[in-house]
């Protein structure tokens, strides 16, 4: 991963139980539009905003999201994620998933000391 994308957030999802009710919420609320994005026996959801543009996406909580708390989830790019999740759990931090391959690259969810959670993220 360059250095120019390194400690920025380039993404957001949102992962619930029911997917396909939420993501028609959105549509509705926001304007966006759905694409189906095959997860193998069932589709997750690209939003895309009115011009095109992919902004989000929808997930189920299934397969490899299960663990994953249904709220929107900001992903931070690290230069090593299993360092970084390392060092999360170090400073008081509790890895929810991962870190595991996903998307091209690695991942991991973490609840901070405040109880927030947000996903770490590097591409291979």
């Amino acid at each position: 991963m360059s250095n120019d994308k390194l400690g920025k957030i380039t993404w957001f999802d949102l992962t619930v139980p029911d997917a396909e009710r939420v993501r028609h919420f959105y549509a509705e609320v926001a304007g966006w539009t759905a694409t189906e994005h095959d997860m193998g026996d069932y589709a997750d959801y690209n939003m895309l905003a009115p011009g095109g543009d992919t902004v989000t996406g929808i997930c189920h909580a299934r397969g490899g999201n299960a663990k994953l708390p249904p709220a929107w989830l900001l992903y931070v790019n690290v230069a090593d994620v299993d360092a970084a999740a390392a060092r999360a759990a170090e400073l008081g931090g509790e890895i929810i998933d991962g870190p595991r391959d996903m998307g091209g690259g690695r991942f991991a969810a973490v609840r901070d000391p405040a109880g927030a959670v947000f996903a770490l993220y590097s591409a291979d």
